[in-house]
C-alpha cells in the first residue's frame, strides 16, 4: 500500500481516538447529551463503543470500555503511522 494512504488511515484513527476521549469526558456532564454536537459525537462513536461496552464488563460504576478502545485505536494508529514512514 501507498505510504501516504497508510498515514491518512493512521491520522483518521487518531482523530477517532480523540472523539472517543471527548465522548468519555461528556459522560461527566449529564446535561451535555442534549447538545447537538454531543449527539453527533455519540452517533459517530456508537458503532464502536456500544459493542465494546457489551464485551468489556464494568467495574462497579466505572466503564472501562472507552479507555480500552482508546488505547487500542491509538496503538493501531501508531502502527499505521510507522508503516507509512517506512515507504
Amino acid at each position: 500500500m501507498n505510504g501516504e494512504f497508510l498515514g491518512f488511515i493512521g491520522w483518521l484513527l487518531q482523530m477517532f481516538g480523540y472523539l472517543i476521549f471527548a465522548r468519555a469526558m461528556t459522560s461527566w456532564f449529564p446535561d451535555a447529551r442534549r447538545h447537538p454536537i454531543v449527539q453527533l459525537l455519540y452517533q459517530i462513536t456508537d458503532p464502536v463503543m456500544i459493542p465494546a461496552s457489551r464485551i468489556i464488563p464494568r467495574i462497579g460504576m466505572i466503564d472501562l470500555s472507552p479507555m480500552i478502545v482508546l488505547l487500542t485505536v491509538f496503538f493501531i494508529s501508531r502502527k499505521f503511522m510507522e508503516a507509512s514512514a517506512g515507504f
